[in-house]
C-alpha cells in the first residue's frame, strides 16, 4: 500500500511516501526550490518521494493533505468578524490568499499530480502533528503532546495514543497559542517569524530572565495546564503585518531594529561586523536588555511546557511522551520536561514542524483510518536525496574541478581528521539529505570542538551570522555520558536529532569549548553506528587520535539559504565560503 502525505501553503511545505507503513521518502520542498521554509505546493518534493519509492502517481492508494483548508477559513472567518472593522486589512487579505488554490486543495493536488479525486483525504492540522510523533516512535501506548502557532482553531492539544489509535483529550483553541507567543517576542526581538525563533533561544543565555513577571502578564497558567493570553497586549490576531501593540511596547519597550547586529560585552564584537561603532558601549546595554527579553521568554515557554506536560502526565499516567508541533523544537524546553516531570522518556521527531505533518497525515490514513498495524520506528532522519559516485564524479569532472578520489574509506576517514586537527573547517556530504531542519552528518560542516576559537572561525569563514548562535557536538552514542548529563543516551531520541539541550560535564568544558554554550549546555546529537556508520566512523577516528569523540557540526548552508542537497549545491557553497576541504562522499575538494 502506498500512501503520499502532503503539507504546504503556511511554511516548511513537505512530501512523504509511506509503503506499506513504513516511511521511505520524505522531504521538504525548499531543498529542490532553493527557498527557504518555501510554503508553495512542494510538487519537487512528491516527484522525489515517487522517484524514491519506484511508484507512479496512479499506483498511490492515498494521498492525504495535513489540514481541513475548510475549517481554517472558518477560523480565519469567524476570528477577523469578531475584531472587525479593525481586522479589515487581515479579512481581505486572507480571502484573496484563501478563496484561491488554498480553499480548494483537493482540486490542485489532482490537478497537479494526476491523481483522482476519490483518492484524496484530509486530515487535521493537530492530528497530523500527533500522529507524526506517536506512531513512528518505539512506544506502544504514550501521552501526547502538540503545540504550535495555530493549526485549523487549536493551537495546542494533548491525547494519548494506543498501539493504532490516537484519542485527544482536550485542546486550546486560537487566538490563545503559546508558539504564537513566542513568535510575537521573535518579532518584537527583530527577526523573522517562522525562521528567527531559533535566534531567541540562542540569544537567551546571554541574557537574564529579569522581565518573567512582565512576560507573565501576557499569559495566565490554568491549574489544569491550560493557559490564556491576555490579548489587550496583541494584534496577530487581527492586523496581517503587526503582531504586538502600543501596550506591548510600552512593557517592554521599543522593538530591536530588524537587520541589526545584535551583541553583548558575553558575546563579544566579530570581525565580520566591521569596524567597532563609536557607540559600542550604548549599543551593547541596548543588546542586553533585548537578551534579557529573550532569556524572560524563554523561561515562561518552558515553564508553559512543563505545566501542560505534567497535566497531561496527571491525565494519562502513562511514563512516555511524544510532542510534535513547532513549539517541539524547543530543545532547551525538552531537556527540562524530561528532568523536571514525571515522564520517562520522550519522542520528537526530527521534523516536529508543519512539515513533519506530511509524514504523520499519511501514518495517520494507515493506522488509524485504514486500521493497519504498525511495525516502523524513525531511528534516524536520513530519509532525502542522495547522490551517487557516478553522479559526483560527472559533475565535478565535467565543471573542471581538481578533486581527489579516495576509495579507501580508512585513508578518507584520516585524512579528514587530519584536517580537522590543523583547524581546517570541512565540508560534507553524504548519503540521503536529512529529514527536518537539522544537519546530522549528511549535509554538515565540521571542525574541531577542542579549540575555543572554532565558534568564531566557522562564523566568520562560513556562516557569518550572529555571534551568539551556537553550534551543535555529534557524539559517538556510547561514549556520550562522558562529556554531557545524559544517562542512558541510547534511550533519548530527541537527543539523535538534535533535539535535545543538557549540561557539559563541568570537566569536559573546557575540553570541547567550540560547541558548548555560554551558559555550560549543549544541544547535542548522539550518533549510532547502526544507523550512520560512516559518520559514526569519522567521530570514531577523530576521537582515537585526539581523546575526544565529538565534532562540531553545522548545517552544511549558508546564512538565508536552504540547507544543500546537490554536490553542485554543495560545491557553490563551499567556494562561496571559506570552507578548507570539501567532501562529497569518496571525493576530496580542498582550496589551493
Amino acid at each position: 500500500m502506498n500512501i503520499l502525505g502532503i503539507s504546504c501553503f503556511f511554511h516548511d511545505a513537505a512530501a512523504a511516501l509511506v509503503q506499506d507503513g513504513i516511511v521511505t521518502a520524505a522531504a521538504e520542498e525548499e531543498r529542490f526550490s532553493r527557498v527557504k521554509h518555501d510554503a508553495g505546493f512542494p510538487l519537487r518534493a512528491i516527484e522525489f518521494c515517487l522517484r524514491t519509492g519506484k511508484v507512479r502517481a496512479e499506483d498511490l492508494d492515498w494521498v492525504v493533505f495535513y489540514e481541513k483548508p475548510f475549517l481554517k477559513l472558518d477560523r480565519l472567518l469567524m476570528s477577523t468578524l469578531q475584531t472587525f472593522p479593525r481586522s479589515f486589512r487581515l479579512f481581505r487579505e486572507s480571502m484573496v490568499r484563501w478563496l484561491g488554490e488554498k480553499l480548494w486543495v483537493k482540486g490542485l493536488i489532482a490537478r497537479r499530480t494526476g491523481i483522482p479525486a476519490e483518492k484524496i483525504l484530509f486530515s487535521s492540522h493537530h492530528m497530523s502533528h500527533a500522529a507524526s510523533a506517536f506512531y513512528p516512535s518505539p512506544y506502544r501506548d504514550a501521552a501526547i503532546l502538540t503545540v504550535d502557532g495555530v493549526g485549523e482553531w487549536a493551537t495546542a492539544t494533548f491525547g494519548v495514543g494506543r498501539d493504532k489509535s490516537i484519542e485527544f483529550l482536550g485542546e486550546i483553541r486560537f487566538p490563545h497559542s503559546l508558539g504564537l507567543l513566542y513568535s510575537v517576542f521573535t518579532a518584537f526581538l527583530g527577526f523573522e517569524v517562522n525562521e528567527g525563533e531559533y535566534k531567541v533561544m540562542g540569544m537567551a543565555p546571554y541574557g537574564t530572565p529579569k522581565y518573567v513577571d512582565d512576560v507573565r502578564k501576557l499569559v495566565r497558567l490554568h491549574d489544569d495546564g491550560g493557559f490564556a493570553l491576555d490579548m489587550e497586549y496583541f494584534s496577530f490576531h487581527r492586523s496581517p503585518d503587526t503582531a504586538f501593540n502600543a501596550k506591548f511596547e510600552r512593557l517592554f519597550g521599543p522593538p530591536r531594529a530588524p537587520g541589526s547586529h545584535f551583541f553583548t560585552e558575553a558575546s563579544g564584537y566579530p570581525s565580520y561586523f566591521g569596524d567597532k561603532p563609536a557607540n559600542y558601549d550604548d549599543l551593547c546595554r541596548q543588546n542586553q536588555h533585548y537578551a534579557d527579553i529573550a532569556a524572560s521568554i524563554q523561561v515562561v515557554t518552558e515553564e508553559t511546557l512543563l505545566a501542560m506536560a505534567r497535566a497531561v502526565y496527571g491525565k494519562t499516567e502513562l511514563p512516555r511522551l511524544c510532542m510534535a508541533g513547532g513549539v517541539a523544537l524547543n530543545s532547551v524546553a525538552n531537556g527540562r520536561i524530561l528532568r523536571e516531570t514525571p515522564f520517562e522518556e520522550l519522542y520528537v521527531q526530527p521534523a516536529a514542524g508543519d512539515g513533519g505533518g506530511a509524514m504523520g497525515a499519511a501514518l495517520y490514513a494507515y493506522h488509524a483510518v485504514l486500521g493497519q498495524p504498525r511495525k516502523y520506528v524513525l531511528e534516524h532522519a536520513y530519509l532525502g536525496q542522495e547522490h551517487s559516485d557516478a553522479e559526483i564524479s560527472r559533475f565535478l569532472t565535467e565543471n573542471r574541478i581538481a578533486y581527489e578520489a579516495v576509495e579507501d574509506d580508512d585513508r578518507l576517514m584520516a585524512r579528514v581528521v587530519d584536517a580537522l586537527q590543523a583547524g581546517k573547517v570541512i565540508g560534507w556530504s553524504q548519503g540521503r539529505f536529512e529529514w527536518g531542519p537539522r544537519a546530522l552528518g549528511n549535509r554538515s560542516i565540521l571542525a574541531d570542538p577542542r579549540r575555543a576559537d572554532m565558534k568564531d572561525i566557522v562564523n566568520t569563514k562560513i556562516k557569518f551570522r550572529e555571534p551568539y548562535r551556537p553550534f551543535a557536538p555529534s557524539v559517538l552514542v556510547e561514549r556520550a555520558h562522558e562529556f554531557y548529563d545524559l544517562k542512558d543516551a541510547e534511550r533519548h531520541y530527541p537527543a539523535r536529532f538534535m533535539l535535545l539541550v543538557v549540561d557539559v560535564d563541568d570537566a569536559k568544558r573546557d575540553v570541547v569549548p567550540a560547541p558548548t554554550h555560554v551558559d555550560g549546555t549543549a544541544r547535542l546529537q548522539t550518533v549510532f553506528r547502526d544507523t550512520n556508520p560512516r559518520y559514526h566512523r569519522l567521530i570514531e577516528t577523530f576521537g582515537k587520535a585526539t581523546g575526544v569523540p565529538v565534532l562540531l557540526n553545522t548545517s552544511f548552508n549558508l546564512k538565508g539559504e536552504p540547507i544543500v542537497n546537490t554536490p553542485a549545491e554543495a560545491f557553490s557553497t563551499f567556494t562561496r565560503s571559506g570552507m578548507d576541504m570539501l567532501v562529497l562522499e569518496h571525493f576530496v575538494v580542498e582550496k589551493s
